[in-house]
Parts: structure tokens; C-alpha cells; sequence
């Protein structure tokens, strides 16, 4: 009886190395990477800002956050870029590249 060899690597890999060679096998890195955005927002952001957030969703690279406080949302558009790069440091990788705040 003959057995079918294994398409698995001989190496061993680490936990983090099997599940991003996973994600890009399957192709739902960058939906992965949306939802830890989200998620990111929540931690970062603090508790005062996120009782104002009605809304966050992520597309095409850009973050769209609806807040229901005008002067929350002036204040957040002086610092987007500090949100963006604290958004990308948190992941260790460039997913977003713009913050909209509607």
C-alpha cells in the first residue's frame, strides 16, 4: 500500500509564522486585518472617546469613524496622523493610511 506524501513544510515554524501563512493561504489577511483595526480602535482610544464613536469600519485603507460629538470629532481631525501611526504601530504593519471622521 503506498501513502500519499504530505504537502506540509519539513521545518518548524512558529505559532505567529503558521497562522499569517494561513491567512495569506486562504486570502483573508486583509479582513483579519480590518477587524484588529476595529478592535485597536476600542483599546486605543480610551473609554471617553469610544462612548462618542456610533460607528467604525474600515475600507479600501481608509478608517471611517462616526462620532456623535462635533467637538470630539474637530479635536480627533487635528490628530490624525498621530491616530494613524499609533493605529499601525499597535498591528506592526501599514493597513491604515487615512482616518475619516464622518
Amino acid at each position: 500500500m503506498k501513502y500519499k506524501r504530505s504537502s506540509r513544510k519539513a521545518e518548524v515554524s512558529t505559532l505567529k509564522e503558521a497562522i499569517d501563512s494561513l491567512l495569506e493561504t486562504y486570502r483573508i489577511k486583509g479582513k483579519y486585518n480590518e477587524a484588529q483595526i476595529i478592535n485597536a480602535w476600542e483599546k486605543l482610544m480610551g473609554a471617553p472617546i469610544v462612548s462618542q464613536t456610533v460607528s467604525v469600519f474600515v475600507k479600501t485603507d481608509t478608517l471611517y469613524v462616526k462620532l456623535s460629538s462635533a467637538a470630539l470629532k474637530s479635536e480627533l481631525c487635528m490628530s490624525k496622523s498621530k491616530i494613524v501611526a499609533l493605529l499601525n504601530k499597535h498591528l506592526n504593519a501599514k493597513v491604515v493610511k487615512e482616518v475619516i471622521f464622518l
